[in-house]
């Protein structure tokens, strides 16, 4: 009597459908997942065409060259000093009815101003407390 071997099957995963599997997968996730994007500065812009009448006095001006140098209302200051400057002028000019300052300060820069040098400028502005703020067009050549 001959003893037959049993023959051992190998199992196998059926892969053909694997690509289709992988496919809708990264399809899914490229749907459903979000991206955070930088939101840029937060501002409210005012509405377009509105225009009014503001005391010369309640204006600081801050002027940026192009090798980053600060001048406010005509002076050179260092950045502390326009900190504390600006915020002693919001002080002195006092609140409107809304509670806001009424100091309008409006920042002014060199076409050739590097832009991190303007958002230090911006932030120190913030940091002394002004809210009213205006960025104004550099000056064509």
């Amino acid at each position: 009597m001959l003893l037959e071997k049993k023959k051992k099957h190998g199992y196998e995963i059926n892969s053909s459908s694997m690509a289709d599997i992988a496919f809708l997968l990264l399809i899914f996730f490229l749907v459903t997942t979000t991206m955070d994007m930088d939101k840029g500065i937060p501002m409210v812009l005012p509405e377009r065409g509105g225009e009014l009448k503001i005391n010369p006095k309640n204006i600081a001006k801050i002027l940026v060259n192009a090798s980053g140098e600060v001048l406010f209302d005509g002076k050179g200051v260092s950045d502390l000093e326009l900190k504390e400057l600006l915020a002693t002028r919001i002080k002195e000019r006092g609140v409107d009815a809304d509670g806001k300052p009424k100091l309008l300060v409006s920042i002014k820069t060199d076409r050739e101003t590097e832009y991190d040098r303007y958002i230090t400028i911006l932030d120190l502005v913030k940091d002394a407390g002004a809210t009213k703020i205006s960025i104004a067009e550099p000056e064509k050549d």
